[in-house]
């Protein structure tokens, strides 16, 4: 089994991990989806592209010897309605090291070929927009 998700009440889901035993905590928005105090389960959904966009980049070109440590995403999700989805997801990946052409556009392709990324539904738009310190 991967994880064992419970509802505890009071709008809080928690999720353990089953090899590791790490948890993680979730909360249902209130007021309408207005207050934003805790990750929602959308909110996680659209965080895991981005962990998983660095994650193929690391495994990927671990033969390039390309170094991304430091390299941060700034993401926005945008809710839908009529169905209720996410409808947009947008990343701005910065990366604090200057690199080639070459190793930029495979920076730039392994992304869009992460298994997050190629999992989402054709219906979500995938906004991703790179910056490199040059």
């Amino acid at each position: 089994m991967t994880s064992k998700t419970t509802y505890l009440g009071e709008h809080k889901i928690e999720s353990v991990h089953e090899p590791s035993g790490d948890v993680f905590t979730s909360y249902i928005p209130t007021n309408d989806f207005s207050i934003r105090e805790h990750f929602s389960p959308t909110d996680i959904f659209a965080t895991a592209l981005a962990q998983s966009v660095f994650a193929h980049i690391v495994v990927s070109s671990k033969d390039r010897h390309i170094d991304i440590t430091g390299a941060t995403c700034d993401l926005k999700k945008t809710m839908y309605f009529e169905p209720r989805r996410i409808g947009e997801i947008f990343c701005v990946f910065k990366f604090p090291h200057s690199y080639s052409q070459e190793e930029k556009g495979f920076i730039e392709s392994t992304a869009k070929n992460c298994p997050v990324y190629l999992s989402l539904n054709d219906d979500i738009k995938k906004i991703f927009i790179f910056e490199y310190k040059d």
